[in-house]
This record gives structure tokens, sequence and C-alpha cells, in this order.
């Protein structure tokens, strides 16, 4: 059986397109020609839908491909939303005030959000949320704890690469340094924590957890001239929010065990 020339001048062109889109790097509208082709011919697509079609294939993979290395670049320790954490449970925490944070008008104005309690009371989880809603929505953060910030400053210090150091804690829309207060910092760790805050100053926002009260910072820290020149940078532009309620983390640990004990009672009776 023959195949007509219409028929050939069509299968060329179809690879023809799909040595285009691939020339371009549009690889996933190319693996999707085909198919979209096809659907195209059963529900008699226009051929503006049909390419609407194919480029929106393309432009959800690069978004997703995009969202997969914000989230590899952050860091975040855990995939905690605002919608896992109990507001109930832990009445310590301003809903109000953290429902506005979830917004992200914060990163607009470069302004930071101070979490301050004993541990336990969710100040990590609700930080993590709002890193992962930015992420989400198409910002850069990092997240880091205070000491492992100021072991990372105190090797490039070291190995001569200060600069380098201070731009990479500078680049993040977000900047979340969590449990200050919790590990003694080494002699320069406070040093180096400020010259971060300092090198974000007025340009992008930070979210620090901490159990040390603010008025605790200068004995905290043990240099009061850093200590107040940290919290003026920190505070010019801030949310504080206190959480003095219950340990968060031990009402879930208890949950666990009475659900765990329910289930063991149910299965001996």
């Amino acid at each position: 059986m023959s195949t007509s020339p219409m028929q050939v001048s069509e299968a060329r062109r179809f690879q023809q397109l799909r040595g285009h889109l691939s020339y371009l790097k549009l690889n996933d509208a190319a693996e999707a020609l085909n198919r979209v082709l096809d659907q195209a011919r059963t529900e008699r697509m226009s051929l503006t839908a049909a390419l609407e079609r194919l480029l929106e294939i393309e432009v959800e993979a690069t978004e997703a491909r995009k969202l997969a290395a914000r989230e590899r670049f952050a860091c975040l320790p855990e995939s905690w939303t605002l919608a896992d954490f109990d507001f109930a449970a832990q009445p310590g925490v301003d809903e109000k005030l953290i429902r506005d944070l979830a917004t992200l008008r914060s990163l607009d104005d470069a302004s930071n959000v101070l979490f301050v309690g004993p541990s336990g009371v969710g100040k990590t989880m609700l930080s993590v949320a709002l890193g992962r809603a930015a992420v989400d929505a198409g910002h850069r953060v990092y997240f880091t704890t205070a000491a492992e910030l100021a072991a990372k400053c105190h090797k490039a210090a070291l190995e001569g690469r200060w600069k380098t150091c201070m731009r990479f804690f500078a680049g993040p829309n977000l900047l979340i340094i969590d449990e200050l207060g919790y590990l003694p910092l080494p002699e320069d760790g406070a040093s180096a924590l400020f010259q971060v805050i300092n090198q974000r100053y007025l340009k992008s926002s930070t979210i620090l957890t901490t159990n040390v009260g603010i008025a605790d910072w200068a004995g905290a820290f043990g240099d009061a001239t850093v200590a107040a020149a940290m919290l003026d940078r920190l505070l010019h532009r801030a949310a504080v929010a206190g959480i003095d309620g219950p340990s968060y983390r031990l009402r879930g640990h208890q949950n666990q065990a009475d659900a765990m004990r329910k289930g063991v009672n149910a299965r001996v009776s």
C-alpha cells in the first residue's frame, strides 16, 4: 500500500515540529505533541486551543521544576503547612497575626518575624509553615539553625570565603534562623549572626525563633553592643509573636500515645 505525498509531508512536518520544540528546549511540549494532536482531532479543537494546550503543558512542567528546585534549596526540615497547625491546641499563638503573616505581605517590605517562647510551643512549626507558603508563592527561602549558621560563617572565615558566605545568606527572599539561644554560640557566633542580619537589613525578610526573651539578649549572647545592634535591625520592621502557651509538641506526643493506647485496648477487648 503506497503512502501519499500529503501523508509524507504531514509526517515530515510532525517530525520537524518536534525537532523545533526540542531545539527550543521545550522538551515536555515535544513529548506531549502527539497526544495533544490526537486530542485536537478527537475533540475538534481549534488550532489556537491546541497550541495553548501544548504550551500549557510546558509551562506546568517548568513551574513544577522550579518549585522542586526552590524546595531543595530551602532545606525545610518538615513539610508542615499552616493547615497542619492546631491553633485550638495552642492558645498562646495569636492566630490573627499568623494568618496575616501567611499572606506574605511582610516579604514585600522586608519585614521580619520573631517567634519568642519556650521549647515545644510551636515556633519552628509556624516558621516552617510560613517558609513553605513563601516557597509555594515563588520566593527563595532558606532554613538554618543559629548554630549551623554560626558554624558555616566560622568555616568560611577560616577558608577565606567570608564575602561569599555573606552573599549566600543575603540572597534568599526569606531566611529562617531557628533555635537561637538553645545552644551557646561560639566566640564569634554573635558577631557572624549580626553581620548576616545587617546584610539583609531593609532588603529581605528574616524569621527568627528563640527561647530567649528580647530583654535578655545582652546577657544570653555575651555582648551587649552586638545584641543591641542586632535587635535594632531586626525590630525596625518586625512582628513579634510571643508564645507562652502549653507545649504543643508534648500535646502531640500525648495524642499519639492516647491513640495507640486506645488501639491496644480495642484489640484486647
